[in-house]
């Protein structure tokens, strides 16, 4: 299949490559940091010669003996031949001992850019935090955005199906599942990416977890993402499940299992926001996952008209594009997210379809607590414009695509 170009994040990149900050690159495996890693490649090779390009994959079998930091820094050093900036790029590095301290060394002592992938968080936790505070510049690579998946049709010639954004909403984004065709076949690719990560980024980095508890309480978490999240129901509803065997499990191990599936870039942490009083709530908190897929094939049944699977999907579109996200209280009720840009903000609802005027009074009228002036968004499937009383009202495949985008004040 052809390969699109990532514009949003090359457009972001961009403004980076030549300045004195290590770039990293973060998000979970296979959504695509590889590929991204070498467009960056393509763009610098228009003006930089070839041999002053040093690209190193350390999940490549060829690269296998380069696993310290002293083996990478002898490389290195025997690839430099002159005092010309040399464009310095390690995939999945996290595989080097002791990486930090020679990415350090080459930010100190070469004329180089440093750009660098990681399917785990430990890239910007740690050492690498103590040695290189303030000299780091991170991009969270997501799976395909809709727009992008649109894109990958077009490219490709293939056509796009009718009510295409239900594949989406159901199977998410993950750049090989386009590869197939069959859903049996989609779901087969997507549960061998989950375990392979859960595997090396979990599983690997803690070997005393005790994997069944593991297994069904992220399995919980993703099938629930986006509801509200309480350590004390799950511990609960897990325990009342295993009475029989006395497998009982604590809260702080639920807390302890979503710090690890954060960390695996499996999913994503949402604070509330509290409307009323303008501060962000910090115990009270949601969770989103990162794709689509992944949250289908640990649950057992799909319902679109299940808002959560929605919200999700806007969620992660906010997020792409820049936004800090959060869920919104005021004193009466809940809104969606309220989303900040800067000082600038906006609030969204979203609903499946508003097929009634009860539904459409329920979705709109929940904004109406809200002394803010900020501007008001319903975003729902509805193809019918169903803006009123300065609401506007957006439908989402409009937005994923964007067709119509939101206004912040």
């Amino acid at each position: 299949m052809k390969i699109i170009q990532r514009k949003t994040y090359l457009k972001n990149i961009r403004k980076y490559i030549d300045i004195d900050l290590i770039k990293v690159l973060t998000g979970v495996r296979r959504c695509g940091k590889s590929i991204l890693l070498k467009q960056i490649i393509e763009e610098i090779k228009e003006k930089v010669s070839e041999d002053h390009i040093i690209y190193i994959n350390f999940e490549d079998f060829e690269f296998e003996n380069i696993n310290t930091a002293q083996k990478l820094h002898e490389y290195i050093k025997d690839k430099i031949i002159d005092s010309q900036k040399y464009y310095l790029f390690f995939d999945e590095i996290q595989h080097v001992s002791e990486f930090e301290r020679v990415i350090a060394s080459f930010k100190s002592t070469l004329n180089c850019s440093i750009f660098i992938t990681g399917s785990n968080s430990k890239l910007l936790s740690g050492e690498l935090a103590s040695l290189l505070v303030g000299r780091t510049v991170e991009f969270k690579i997501m799976p395909f955005s809709y727009s992008e998946v649109v894109q990958l049709y077009k490219a490709n010639r293939k056509k796009i199906p009718e009510d295409f954004i239900y594949d989406y909403i159901k199977w998410g984004g993950m750049p090989q599942r386009f590869d197939f065709n069959e859903e049996k076949e989609i779901k087969i690719y997507l549960e061998d990416i989950f375990r392979g990560i859960v595997e090396k980024d979990i599983y690997k980095r803690d070997s005393e977890i005790e994997r069944y508890k593991f297994n069904a309480i992220s399995a919980y978490i993703l099938s629930n993402a986006g509801k509200e999240f309480s350590a004390e129901n799950i511990a609960n509803y897990y325990n009342s499940q295993n009475e029989k065997n006395k497998k009982a499990i604590e809260k702080k191990t639920i807390y302890n299992y979503i710090e690890k599936l954060e960390k695996a870039y499996l999913i994503s942490r949402v604070k509330r926001f509290n409307i009323a009083g303008k501060e962000v709530l910090k115990t009270i908190e949601k969770q989103y996952a990162i794709d689509m897929g992944f949250r289908t094939i640990n649950t057992n049944l799909i319902n679109y008209e299940d808002t959560f699977y929605l919200e999700n999907v806007i969620y992660n579109e906010l997020i792409l594009r820049g936004y800090t996200v959060y869920t919104g209280k005021s004193y009466k009720n809940e809104i969606d997210f309220v989303v900040i840009d800067g000082k600038k903000k906006c609030f969204i609802q979203v609903s499946y379809i508003m097929s009634n005027e009860e539904t459409i009074r329920r979705e709109f009228e929940a904004f109406r607590p809200i002394k803010d002036a900020s501007p008001k968004y319903v975003l729902s499937l509805d193809k019918v414009d169903l803006s009123h009383d300065g609401i506007t009202h957006i439908n989402i495949e409009d937005f994923l695509l964007h067709k119509k985008d939101l206004f912040l004040a």
